[in-house]
């Protein structure tokens, strides 16, 4: 499966973000710049990434390719006007 070009979302709220996480349907990766690329749809994985880039419970920049188109728009909504989906 093609993973999309990806989003990179700058300055937002962990919680938020996990909220929209739980939402999408296909894998999420989060890319580090040191060439790392984890899978957000592990807890433990969502744990250990996002620790490394949280600067006072804020995620200063992150780089996030998706499989999903969908997931992809949904991610780049919440980095534009901090969409959150509402809960299932």
């Amino acid at each position: 499966m093609a993973i999309n070009s990806g989003v990179e979302l700058h300055d937002f709220d962990v919680q938020d973000f996990i909220k929209t996480l739980d939402s999408c349907k296909g894998n999420v990766y989060l890319e580090s710049d040191e060439g790392d690329c984890l899978n957000l749809r592990s807890k433990l994985a969502q744990l250990v990434g996002l620790t490394s880039l949280i600067q006072g419970g804020i995620i200063s920049r992150a780089r996030i390719r998706c499989e999903l188109p969908e997931d992809e728009t949904l991610l780049f909504r919440f980095g534009l006007y901090r969409e959150i989906p509402e809960a299932k």
